[in-house]
């Protein structure tokens, strides 16, 4: 009991811990340019980047690993909240656009002469913020009841979500669909009346980032030891005994799916003010693809593996990308045939795995013990 307690008061330090360094380190970047404790405002949008990212690979977890869902459409849902967040930064340019117009730059090359009536509710802040909130929780929602209610699982529901996100692609890159088709959204001023360009801003934006990473966290650590949780890993490890047991394997299965769908789609909506730009290509079924790349190669089903993995992915991208353009998408298919093959638990696996090596070297080894011969008996 006392070991259980204590490994919680554990993962709660490391959370604490990183909220942290999450708020200290944009704090740092208020200090003069030649302050050797200086951030720039690149690398502080990077890491916000990279923070998004690691919530995104979190949400997926939860359904891959403690569910068994593998979605293939989770950056769908990543894609719709910037989407609902970037119609609010769209309509507050105003008149600073390039063709100085109340509508967005957009709408006017295409030659619309008044914005689309959905697009009005967008002008209030707290408006979009619900729809990032209930239009992928909805989707998520209708194609769950679905696909749970016709017992759908394992590589079928995998297909199923990637055709899903395949299909919601080629309609956001159409012109006439009133998002912008293949350019998306862009050029973003302003956020509740502050200059996005502004170093306080990016700020606020990271630190924003930080502490819903760590709420992300924080709800799957404590799902995981909940009744809820240990039904949820059943129905990964055993979905029929589950349901033998009297449970309702479709219920559990579809709130953990819109959850997830939720937290992804607020993690889109971060992660847009602070990359400057969101389009179709953010819901490519690849994409989808990279999010289980960084599971798998932080370690599936594990509190800090998805995290880990995302950053770890990321960073490779940044690095490889700039020095073998080319070649990023061998790098990244190398890394998942590695990881599989020999580390199948993923990076945070390495120190238990270094550990048992030191502990079976360690070991001493004893010689056999030899029996005596039985002493004979005497007449």
């Amino acid at each position: 009991m006392q070991n259980s307690l204590w490994k919680n008061k554990d993962l709660i330090s490391m959370a604490i811990f990183f909220v942290a360094i999450a708020v200290i380190i944009p704090i740092l970047n208020s200090t003069p340019a030649d302050s050797a404790l200086h951030v720039s405002n690149f690398n502080l949008n990077l890491w916000g980047k990279y923070i998004c990212y690691a919530a995104l690979a979190i949400t997926l977890n939860m359904l891959w690993g403690y569910t068994g869902l593998l979605c293939l459409g989770q950056c769908l849902f990543f894609a719709l909240g910037g989407y609902a967040m970037g119609m609010y930064l769209m309509l507050m340019i105003g008149e600073l656009g390039a063709y100085k117009s109340t509508l967005p730059d957009f709408m006017v090359f295409l030659g619309y002469k008044e914005l689309p009536a959905h697009w009005e509710p967008f002008y209030n802040f707290w408006f979009a913020s619900g729809a990032v909130l209930w239009v992928p929780g909805l989707v998520a929602l209708i194609f769950g009841f679905l696909a749970f209610r016709s017992r759908i699982k394992g590589v079928y529901f995998s297909i199923m979500t990637q055709a899903l996100t395949y299909a919601a692609c080629l309609l956001f890159f159409r012109n006439d669909f009133t998002f912008g088709g293949n350019n998306g959204f862009t050029d973003f001023k302003f956020i509740l009346g502050h200059s996005l360009s502004e170093p306080a801003t990016q700020r606020g934006l990271f630190i924003a980032s930080g502490i819903f990473l760590a709420l992300c966290f924080f709800i799957n650590w404590w799902l995981n030891r909940t009744k809820f949780g240990k039904v949820q890993q059943a129905i990964r490890d055993s979905e029929n005994r589950v349901r033998f047991s009297g449970y309702s394997t479709e219920s559990f299965k579809l709130f953990i799916f819109v959850l997830s769908a939720i937290l992804a789609a607020i993690a889109g909506a971060l992660y847009v003010p602070q990359v400057g730009i969101i389009n179709p290509e953010e819901m490519k079924p690849a994409k989808s693809l990279e999010v289980v790349v960084w599971v798998a190669v932080g370690g599936r089903a594990t509190l800090w593996g998805p995290i880990i993995g995302a950053v770890f992915v990321n960073a490779l991208k940044s690095w490889a990308t700039y020095h073998y353009p080319d070649s990023w998408l061998i790098i990244l298919g190398v890394l998942f045939v590695l990881v599989v093959l020999f580390l199948p638990g993923g990076i945070i696996s390495i120190p238990e795995r270094i550990k048992s090596i030191i502990q079976r070297f360690r070991k001493p080894q004893t010689k056999p013990e030899i029996a005596e011969p039985a002493e004979t008996l005497e007449a």
